[in-house]
């Protein structure tokens, strides 16, 4: 167990590494100058005094060979420290901290009707006995993920804003106004928890041992629930890290669309501004969100499969 856990977050440590890394040197990449984009404040940058940039350059460390620059960065980052915003000039930690709420509210609202969702579609689509029906609620699940998310969101706003004007269009102002971002979120991220379980369920139902349950005498759906829906389940909750990272990535859509705070309408600024700071901390958050739950399902798998412990523990053979 213990070489498991260590191999899992050894993992951890070299995604995170590799989310910086990456991050840091497409920032560095793009064209443009943030400290121009700052001092000049919307104006013309032609016109910003060159001493006053000199000073904001070495004030931010850009005047700086890349390398040190990154390697710095790297080491306060380790430390939890991202620095000051290029663009307001407020720490990053502090500026991902008042908008984290926001984003943590919209991802577990979309995550919990996406699996509520996507779980009942594919029961009752293995459930139901009449064939065209079956197939119909299959289909289902490829619609929902071809749909980009931008196009749903603003067709939940024409409907059930504009024409019905039963929810808010806009807006973080009470429960009302999360539910069109959470199910603009949840319906291609339900879509893909349908799609997965429903097919690993057909599979699941085929095998012996459910054969054997309904040969004692046990009902289709304490088959269904009891037999093959535990097994069926796996493949499905090693997707909860590619869900949380969808979701994570969605929302900088979503919270433009819907004009809500969170860290995703933090990623649009700072990238338009090329404000390196911020990025930064945007991508080790995502990434730290996405390591996290892939390191929970890789605890809680085990415990739904033992043999996971068994194999791991094993010692590779050296030939």
């Amino acid at each position: 167990m213990r070489r498991y856990l260590a191999g899992r977050l050894g993992q951890a440590v070299a995604v995170l590494w590799a989310a910086y890394t990456i991050s840091f040197l497409v920032l560095v990449w793009l064209p443009g100058d943030p400290v121009s984009a700052m001092a000049a404040g919307g104006l013309d940058q032609a016109a910003v005094d060159p001493a006053q940039l000199e000073a904001l350059r070495r004030e931010y460390g850009f005047d700086r060979p890349p390398l040190v620059q990154y390697l710095d960065y790297l080491g306060r980052a380790v430390r939890g420290d991202f620095g000051n915003s290029v663009a307001t000039g407020r720490p990053v930690t502090s500026t991902l901290a008042d908008a984290l709420p926001y984003t943590l509210q919209l991802t577990a609202a979309a995550l919990a009707l996406a699996v509520l969702l996507g779980g009942a579609l594919a029961l009752y689509a293995t459930y139901t006995p009449h064939r065209w029906l079956r197939q119909l609620l299959m289909s289902l699940p490829s619609l929902g993920v071809s749909l980009p998310t931008f196009w749903i969101g603003l067709m939940l706003v024409q409907l059930l804003s504009f024409r019905l004007r039963l929810l808010p269009a806009f807006g973080n102002e009470g429960a009302a106004s999360l539910i069109l971002p959470a199910v603009t979120l949840a319906i291609p991220t339900g879509a893909m928890v349908a799609q997965l379980l429903a097919k690993s369920l057909l599979t699941t139902l085929d095998e012996p041992y459910v054969e054997t349950a309904r040969a004692k005498g046990a009902g289709r759906i304490r088959v269904h629930l009891r037999h093959a829906l535990r097994n069926a389940a796996l493949p499905a909750l090693t997707m909860v890290g590619i869900l949380v990272g969808n979701l994570m990535a969605g929302s900088v859509v979503v919270e433009t669309v819907f004009s809500r705070n969170g860290i995703g309408r933090e990623t649009v600024g700072a990238v338009t501004v090329q404000d390196i700071p911020v990025v930064q901390g945007v991508v080790v958050f995502g990434a730290l969100a996405y390591v996290l739950a892939n390191l929970a399902v890789d605890l809680i798998y085990p415990l739904l499969d033992p043999r996971i412990v068994v194999t791991a523990a094993q010692p590779r053979s050296t030939g």
